[in-house]
């Protein structure tokens, strides 16, 4: 079996990435980010893209740094009030937006893996994300029409990889990671332990190979946390 393992993250994207492509990025805030690959399609430098992922990370991490470096021209997300440089350009015209309910942008990105042209869903029915978009009546409930999402390629984060691709994600990690390493043409998994094929238990894998071209290990991730929140330990409240 073809081992899927590259030496680096920009290895990894070269002569796979290119000027306005639509690329997925997994990853809930900054948890399961895939901070190498990102960093890797900065040095690289396309422009023009469409990137599709929940947020756009924060001012100076994560995605954050595609759109400071002006790579990005349009985000198709669910959430986006992390970052103060995502709202300078989009107030100016500077940034295309599509936004999305967060459920509608999961389930739009699962039915792209999963071969589904469309869907009806109850959410945004009658508000502004349905104007333009077909309706229907279902059981006497009003539905909007919304489309699947799919990208040239995806860039996801896993906790465990084997040489064949196969993936676990941990936790939080596994939100929007699995659905978009099948929605994308070509998917490269950035993954913070990579063993052997055959290693993995069979009934524990989220991802199987066969949605994955490319694996490159993690090295030196921040893992950084969007807003620490802590309260005093229990010998310190009074």
């Amino acid at each position: 079996m073809r081992n899927k393992v590259f030496a680096d993250a920009k290895s990894a994207l070269e002569g796979v990435i290119s000027d306005g492509m639509t690329i997925m990025a997994g990853g809930f805030g900054l948890c399961g980010i895939p901070e190498n690959l990102i960093a890797a399609i900065r040095d690289l430098g396309p422009k023009h893209l469409t990137v599709i992922s929940n947020n756009c990370g924060i001012d100076d991490f994560g995605l954050g740094i595609l759109l400071a470096n002006g790579q990005i021209k349009k985000m198709i997300s669910s959430y986006v009030g992390e970052n103060k440089l995502f709202e300078k350009l989009y107030l100016s015209g500077e940034l295309e937006l599509e936004f999305n309910p967060q459920g509608t942008l999961a389930e739009r990105i699962r039915a792209g893996g999963a071969g589904i042209a469309a869907f009806y869903t109850k959410t945004g029915y009658g508000t502004v994300i349905a104007e333009g978009k077909p309706t229907a009546v279902f059981d006497g409930h009003n539905y909007v029409l919304e489309t699947a999402l799919k990208a040239d390629i995806s860039i996801i984060k896993a906790w465990k990889g084997d040489k064949a691709g196969n993936l676990v994600y941990r936790k939080t990690a596994r939100n929007f990671n699995p659905m978009m390493a099948s929605a994308g043409k070509f998917t490269v998994a950035e993954v913070e332990e990579v063993v052997e094929t055959g290693q993995l238990d069979p009934d524990c894998i989220h991802t199987p190979g066969i949605y994955v071209d490319r694996v490159v290990l993690s090295q030196g991730a921040e893992k950084r946390i969007e807003k620490v929140t802590t309260r005093p330990r229990s010998e310190e409240v009074k």
